[in-house]
Formats: structure tokens, sequence, C-alpha cells
């Protein structure tokens, strides 16, 4: 069984953050003595056969731990612990495990304070120390951001690493020299037990890019024509990258120098302009528009914090770094000349990849349908072919349009004149190639030629939006032969000879599409599509019965050739995958689209913006209250409908026991009039009788008097019987 490696603690706060993750990732990978041994060394080493390093362990490496800037962050994997501290002295428990502790400044300034207490409270532990702790401070070369020329007549000679006690901080980072001064005094008391170093950081980019991220991601969102310089951009920027910083941390780590003072920075001394515009060219529009620098504090994504580092004006020279140290520089030259680099890691780092779609499919079949909202659920360009050309036309017109100002005396800096003259050469090229184009197309009846439309659609596929986020192809390339064109490398003469031997040439791979999806109907459902639909929407449209037979014609003659464009894409193993869009029976493919984005996944590019995702809440509430209204609304009409159905219920009620009442009292009436005439025969008259002889006697008991009355008196008695 292997054995395990040892681990020497390192502590890094934050380790959730930009700068945090990168050296933490970096660090967790490093032996511990790896730069003190030269890479000359090394192999020499390898060479003789030896393991005897001395100054170097190849079986410890660096444990991460550390605490996190927001409780909810994931733990990092490269990390062994994180804590979540509660309290002063929970930290300060985990700090003395530890023997090299890290703070960085640079990113958030709350954790001044907590970094000057982490390095008093190990100070004042330090009798307890079994061995020597080290305590690195990553601060921020704004602390020389006010400090003057030491040679008035040379005032471009750099600073270096000797001159750190004579440098003078930003008025913004006054704090941050504080902590220096302070974090350094702590190191001098015994250093044999405690050293301090402090690390100035040049501006971090690299990865996730840092304090350029606002420039890289206008860039890569393409929304803006001209990316902005604020102020006149001649201000120099001192810059490094973020694995060559944790480089930096690395080699003091293993050389524990004598010098407390470490400059972290590149070799590059560009200036603000330089790198907005190399960013711009390698990532952006290529253009960049100089605005006022009072402009920039407009803006909602810098903080005063970074406009005041993009506004520094600072040349160094790592002179210690050279002479002491062992980095393996991943950019020692610089963003400029390492763009290409930095724009991978960029990419690769935020999950920045392009996504790059094609549609195919029979006219009438939906493709323009599903493209968009593919686009628009994706953020992805669409690209077809009279939009490209159309767009192809508008632009070498507006290039032609604009002479370029030659008049002298305009030129303000030193390259215009050059940017002048090739203006003048593409005002020429625009124009030789409109013409040729127009002509063209009036030679073929309105349409273009392969030979320019195979032209305008690669330029379009590899113009920066595309490249970027990527595109979704409607309907193009439709035949084996212009995919062939579209997609091929450029060619040189050994892949001449490769086409002609009959081998694939090879393929460009910036615009080559991933995914390939080929819609399916039969002739049927797709006429029968074209005659449902109203003719506002036909009207003026290639969907007119002639037009449309004629395209379907050409369309399915294009698809049964021996070698189609679905056989260059299998041929590349980018196998199309097929949808019969007659199953779903859905003439807006609502269906359609869903089954697609299921095959691609997940977005590849930034979440939603502040002021999108604040559109989508405003958007969510509206909708809520239109729901609620509408439900409000269709359960006040349930309620009066039933009402109403409640009171014509009650109203019939009424109506029948009324009918019913009248009947009962028509029975009964009915049924009383033989009674009523049997009484009025025969019961009646000699009652009256009584009832008026009655009246006349007033007897004491009238009611005895008047029985005794209707007795003697009644027609039935026949009082001459015995």
């Amino acid at each position: 069984m292997a054995e395990a490696l040892r681990g020497r603690r390192v502590f890094l706060n934050h380790l959730d953050s930009y700068c945090g993750r990168s050296i933490g990732q970096y660090l967790s990978t490093c032996f511990v003595g790896a730069t003190l041994v030269s890479p000359d060394e090394e192999e020499e080493g390898d060479e003789n056969g030896s393991d005897d390093v001395p100054t170097a362990s190849k079986n410890e490496v660096y444990e991460i731990v550390g605490t996190l800037s927001k409780p909810e962050s994931t733990n990092p994997r490269f990390a062994k612990e994180t804590y979540v501290v509660s309290s002063r002295e929970a930290l300060l428990s985990h700090l003395l495990e530890c023997e090299i502790v890290l703070y960085n400044i640079t990113e958030d300034a709350n954790q001044i304070e907590e970094a000057m207490w982490a390095a008093s409270a190990l100070h004042k532990e330090i009798e307890t120390f079994a061995k020597q702790k080290i305590f690195i401070l990553i601060s921020t070369i704004m602390t020389w951001g006010n400090t003057k020329p030491f040679d008035p007549e040379n005032p471009e000679n750099p600073f270096n690493e000797s001159n750190f006690r004579k440098r003078k901080s930003h008025p913004s980072f006054m704090d941050y020299i504080n902590a220096e001064k302070h974090i350094a005094k702590l190191g001098k008391t015994n250093n044999e037990k405690f050293s301090t170093y402090v690390v100035a950081s040049g501006h971090q980019y690299g990865a996730e890019e840092g304090l350029f991220h606002y420039f890289f991601k206008m860039c890569w969102v393409g929304e803006t024509p001209a990316i902005p310089v604020f102020g006149d951009g001649n201000n120099i920027i001192p810059t490094i990258h973020i694995r060559d910083l944790a480089g930096v941390l690395q080699n003091v780590a293993d050389h524990r120098p004598d010098f407390q003072y470490v400059l972290a920075v590149d070799t590059s001394m560009h200036t603000l302009e330089q790198l907005i515009k190399c960013i711009s060219k390698n990532l952006g529009p290529g253009k960049i528009e100089k605005i006022p620098k009072e402009n920039a504090f407009l803006s909602k994504e810098l903080t005063q914090m970074q406009l005041d580092m993009l506004f520094v004006n600072l040349r160094f020279e790592p002179t210690y770094l050279k002479e002491n140290f062992n980095i393996k520089w991943v950019a020692e030259e610089g963003l400029i000349e390492n763009i290409a680099q930095v724009i991978m890691e960029y990419k690769q780092t935020r999950g920045l990849l392009p996504l790059k779609i094609c549609i195919h499919g029979p006219p009438a079949s939906g493709k323009s349908t599903i493209a968009k909202e593919l686009c628009k659920h994706y953020k992805l360009h669409y690209v077809t072919i009279n939009d490209v050309i159309s767009e192809k036309i508008a632009d070498l017109e507006q290039i032609v349009a604009k002479e370029p100002d030659r008049v002298e005396g305009k030129v303000e800096r030193e390259g215009e004149e050059d940017d002048v003259q090739e203006e003048g050469e593409n005002v020429e090229a625009a124009k030789e190639l409109l013409d040729e184009i127009k002509e063209n197309m009036q030679q073929n009846k309105g349409q273009l030629g392969d030979e320019y439309l195979i032209k305008i659609m690669k330029d379009k596929l590899m113009s920066m939006p595309c490249r970027n986020q990527g595109y979704v192809l409607d309907g193009f390339p439709e035949t084996y032969e212009q995919a062939t064109d579209l997609f091929k490398e450029e060619e040189d003469e050994a892949e001449e000879e490769e086409e002609e031997k009959g081998i694939m040439p090879k393929f460009n791979e910036i615009i080559i599409p991933e995914f390939v999806f080929s819609l399916t109907a039969s002739d049927e459902f797709l006429i029968n599509r074209i005659i449902n639909l109203p003719e506002i929407e036909v009207a003026g449209t290639h969907y007119t019965e002639d037009e449309f037979l004629q395209s379907l014609k050409h369309f399915r003659k294009l698809n049964t050739d021996d070698t189609t464009v679905l056989n260059y894409f299998d041929e590349l193993e980018i196998h199309p995958q097929f949808i019969d869009i007659a199953l779903y029976e859905d003439a807006e493919n609502r269906l359609t689209v869903p089954k697609i984005i299921k095959e691609v996944g997940e977005p590849r590019n930034y979440g939603l913006t502040d002021e999108e995702k604040e559109a989508l809440e405003r958007q969510a509430v509206e909708e809520r209250l239109v729901k609620e209204a509408q439900e409000k609304a269709e359960q006040e009409y349930k309620e009066a409908k039933e009402r109403e159905e409640r009171m014509a219920r009650c109203e019939e009620w009424n109506k029948q026991q009324e009918e019913v009442k009248r009947q009962e009292q028509e029975f009964l009436e009915a049924q009383s009039v033989p009674l009523r005439n049997y009484l009025m025969q025969n019961v009646m008259p000699t009652l009256m009788q009584g009832i008026n002889a009655c009246c006349m006697i007033r007897p004491d008991d009238p009611v005895n008097f008047l029985a005794e009355y209707l007795f003697k008196n009644s027609p039935d008695i026949d009082w001459s019987k015995p």
C-alpha cells in the first residue's frame, strides 16, 4: 500500500472567493519545498537517479483549511476543512493548528481588522509554538497609489521592493497600509518562532478575471459596439495572473526569506487602454471608446474600490522575485502577451462555452419558429441566409459611406495614423465586395451565388458574438458541397491533395455545429399545414401554393441524392437527430422545442442580470395580479350566476307553491259545494229561525234553547208518532 502523504496545514480565509479559491486550489496541488529546487537541479537529479532532495519533501503536501465568505457556499473540494467561526476564541484555536496562515484582504476590506487581530492573537501565543509559524498578508499595490517618482528627472523609473518604506498609500487604502505595517512589526519580535510577510499583489486576473471581469463580460455578451476606456487610458496598471500570485505565496512559504515585503507583479507595464483594447479585440467587438472618468461612477457593476484600482498609475519591477524565487510563470509578460490562454481559462472557469445548433428540415416544418425559440432560451444568435445577406450589405454600405478622416492634425496619439490608413484600405475592399455582391445578385435573379454566400456565412459564424455565445443555423447549408465549403479549414496545399484523394478535409472546430436536428414530415402533412394557415400569414411569403410546392420538391431532390448535407455531418460523427413533427400535431411546434432542449442540455452562459431578474420579478408580479384579478372576476361571475340561478329557482318554487295552493283551494271549493247546498236546504232555514227566536226571547241558556228549538222544529222528526 502506498504511503499516505503527510500534510503541512495552511489556513486561508474566504476559500470561496475568487482569490481564495484560486490560491487554495493551486497550493493544494503543491509539494512542500518544491520551489527550493531549481528546474535545472531537478532535471540533473532525475538524470543521476538520485532521490535525495534535502530541501524539498516529496511526500508532504499543503493541506488547505479556512473560512468561507458565505455560510451557504459549497465547501471547495481542495479544502481539507472549512470553518464556520462563531467566536474569536474558536478561530484562534484553528489558527494555532496551522503552520502557515494566509490572510487575503484584497477582495473584502472587512477582513483587514480580522487579519490584524489574527496576527496579534498568534503573536501573544508565541511562547507556546513548538516550531515556527509564518503569517502572510496578501495586500495590494494600491498602498503605493500616491507614491511620487523618486527621481523627478526620470519619472518612468519603476519602483521595486527596496523602496517599500517610502510608499504612500492611495487615500482609500490607508487601512491596508496600516495593516501591512502592523503585521510586519509583529514579525520582528521573534522571527524564529513567528515570521510575518506582506505580499503586495498587482491587480489580479486569470480564471474568473477578478478586476477585469467587468470588461470580459461586456465583451463576451456583445451588446455594446465599443468597450469603454475610462479617462485617457494612459495610466499603467500593475497586474499578475492569479496562479502566479499563488506561486509567489508558495515561494514565500517555502523560502521564508529574511526580507518581509514582496511585490507580486508581472513584468508587464501595460496601460489601461492597451489592456482593454486587447480584451476587446480578442473577445469583443474589437473597438474601444474613451469616456470621461466621471461616467465610470455611473456604472452599477463597478465599486468605488474597483474604480480606484483602474485609475492607478504605477510602474514596478519585481526585482526580488526574479533574483530569489523559483516561479513557474503562467503569464510573466502579462495579460496582453497571454490573452489567448487567459480567454480560454475565462470561458472554461465560468462555463461560458459556445452552443452551436443547426436546424434542418423541409419548408413549413417550423425550422424558423424552433430556431428562434432556442435562441431565446439559450441566448444564442439566430442565423439565416436572408438576414445574413441583408446585414452584410448594410455593413458594407455603412463602411463605404464613412470616408476615413485624413485631415492633417487629427492624429492625437501614436498609432492612430496607421488606423486611418487601414480604415482607408477597408473602405476600398468593402466597396469592391459590395459591388461584386450586387452584380452577382442581379445575374442570379436576386439570389446570391454560393461563392459569395459561403464567404458571408463563414464571416458571420466567425464573428465574436457567434464564437462567444454560439448560434442556431436555420436551414443552411442545404447541400453537401455547401457544408464542406462552409465548415472546412482554410486550404493549404496538403489539404488540397487530401481532398483530391477523397479524404475528408479538416473542419473548422470554431464554427462547426455541435448539434444537428433534422425535422421530418410527410408531404401530405406539410401541405395540410400550409392549407390551414390563415391567409394573412401566407400573404407576402413563400408559402403560396406554387412557391411552396416548388420549394418542397427542391428540398426532396436535394435530400435524396447520394451525398446530402446530413451525410456530411454523419461523416464528421456529428450525427443528426431526427424529429418527426407530425407526431406532435402542434402547429407552432411548442412540443418540439422542449424535446430539443432536453437533448441539448443546460445553457452555457451567464445567468440573469439584476435588471433581468427585476424584470422577471415584475413580470411575475404582474402576471400574478392579472391572474388574481381574473380569478376574482371569475369567482364574482360564478357567485352572481349562482345567485341568479338561486333567485330563479326560488321564484319558480314560489310560482309552483302558489299554483298548488290555487289548485287546493279550487279542489276544496269544488268539494264544499254539495255540502253548502245541503246545509242551505236542510239546516240553515231552521237554524236561522232558531237564532232569531233566541234573539227575541233571550233565554238564560241560549245554547240549550237553540238545541231544543232545533230538535223540536227539525223537519226530519215526526212528532205525531208516539
